[in-house]
């Protein structure tokens, strides 16, 4: 069993609020728009696994260190995550893409700042975007998503709100 945090859209600020959550999670994942690299070492500093990817704020210093695109497995499920990408019905051509040609269980991006959890019948995945937990952009409450993976089971998913 690995418990995730779930993160996006920092835009340079980690909110004091989230560390007690973050604690309790056995890995983190940033969908990208990190905003600076000390952000990025502030997330380090937690000392957990981290999967990371850059987003389109995101400067030469943070792209040079994580990727645009991750996938990895965690526990029977497969992850694919990317800043840009869209959602179910309406994904980006690349990423569509590299969906129908990964096949991963959990498809996880970024960018909007809307918060969406769907499952995609017909790709037969789970979309998640945990909206922005930072203080830029347009959202009026900043969340995150906290899950637990369990052999093949996305289970305990919890939203965050700040």
């Amino acid at each position: 069993m690995v418990r995730i945090g779930l993160l996006s859209d920092t835009h340079s600020f980690l909110d004091p609020l989230l560390l007690p959550v973050l604690e309790d999670c056995d890995e983190i994942w940033h969908a990208g728009d990190l905003g600076s690299l000390a952000l990025l070492q502030q997330l380090r500093n937690l000392k957990k696994t981290l999967r990371v990817v850059y987003g389109n704020i995101d400067g030469h210093d943070i792209r040079i260190d994580v990727p645009q695109y991750l996938i990895w497995q965690v526990e029977k499920m497969k992850i694919f995550m990317t800043h840009i990408g869209g959602y179910p019905g309406h994904y980006t051509a690349d990423v569509k893409k590299r969906l129908l040609a990964e096949k991963p269980d959990v498809y996880i991006c970024g960018h909007s700042h809307i918060l969406k959890v769907i499952y995609d019948k017909q790709l037969q995945l789970l979309h998640i975007n945990p909206g922005a937990c930072g203080r830029e952009g347009f959202q009026k409450v900043r969340t995150m998503i906290r899950f637990t993976i369990d052999q093949d089971k996305v289970k305990d998913l919890a939203i965050i709100e700040m």
